[in-house]
């Protein structure tokens, strides 16, 4: 590939694998990376090794978060002001 072109990979999670495209960013140097089949799940990295962890953990990250908004609005979960603690999810 040439430099400064478009990548693709399969990204492994702790929930599954996903593709992810790596896009060079011009300006900050690094890549850009995004998952098109996780809403949201979009980071950047210093280099495609660490875009690769980076768009990892943001996938998990909303997949986690529409896990947890799906179970308050079903009211599974509910948070309020006064919290202490956070509820720990097995």
């Amino acid at each position: 590939m040439a430099k400064g072109s478009i990548k693709t990979a399969i990204v492994k999670t702790q929930y599954g694998s996903f593709k992810a495209v790596f896009e060079p960013e011009i300006d900050m140097g690094g890549y850009v990376a995004t998952a098109p089949k996780v809403q949201g799940a979009v980071s950047w990295g210093k280099n495609l090794s660490h875009a690769k962890e980076m768009i990892a953990e943001c996938i998990e990250g909303a997949i986690e978060a529409r896990v947890i908004a799906e179970a308050v609005k079903e009211g599974n979960v509910r948070f309020t002001a006064n919290a202490s603690k956070m509820p720990v999810l097995a």
